[in-house]
């Protein structure tokens, strides 16, 4: 998804109707698609290490609490699906302020797309992980499409594309899992409505 265009509706082309903003007005979808190249622009941001290594103790809680008994899990490999467990900021932590998709946040909900909901992710795991190894990861913003009228109210998809990554031990880094997560970033349906109506 990397090579997709940042916006994918509402951009003019010579020749091409404009397509339909369901409300949207036309300087809001320009502030838009401007903060969506600007953050795309980035690339890779936000990068930081896991809290820990890779270590049995957290396998053994998380194997405890998802009731996986697999021994394979108990000999010194992490399941994969652990990926982002070791890179997630903590009771009370913080995204960094070059973090690319709370940017985009900040862009939308400035345009008066205030609500959010999740709506899918998809993870690829290359290999396991080991005991001892240190992760580190950065996040990239995969795409912007929008603006869509869906049930929940006219907004934009947003696509956040994460990388996992382990050190080697002549220094070059290998990549070990990668994550794209999508969120509607929306205006709630009763307030897009009161605003059609003042018009």
């Amino acid at each position: 998804m990397s090579g997709e265009k940042v916006v994918e509706q509402g951009a003019q082309r010579p020749g091409v109707e404009t397509p339909e903003l369901f409300g949207v007005e036309a300087a809001v979808h320009e502030q838009v698609l401007a903060g969506a190249e600007r953050i795309r622009a980035l690339g890779e941001a936000a990068e930081r290490e896991a809290r820990d290594p890779v270590n049995q103790p957290t396998i053994n809680n998380w194997l405890e609490a998802m009731g996986n008994t697999d021994p394979r899990w108990r000999a010194g490999e992490a399941p994969p699906s652990m990926a982002q467990v070791w890179t997630m900021y903590g009771q009370g932590g913080k995204a960094p302020a070059d973090d690319p998709l709370h940017a985009m946040m900040g862009v939308l909900t400035e345009a008066g797309f205030t609500a959010v909901l999740g709506t899918n992710c998809e993870q690829e795991y290359l290999r396991t992980l080991r005991v001892g190894e240190q992760v580190r990861v950065t996040t990239a913003l995969d795409s912007v499409v929008g603006p869509k009228r869906t049930g929940m109210g006219v907004g934009y998809f947003v696509t956040s594309r994460n990388t996992w990554y382990v050190a080697r031990p002549d220094g070059t880094s290998e990549v070990v899992a990668t994550m794209l997560f999508r969120v509607l970033k929306f205006i709630p349906r009763s307030r897009e409505t009161a605003q059609e109506e003042a018009r």
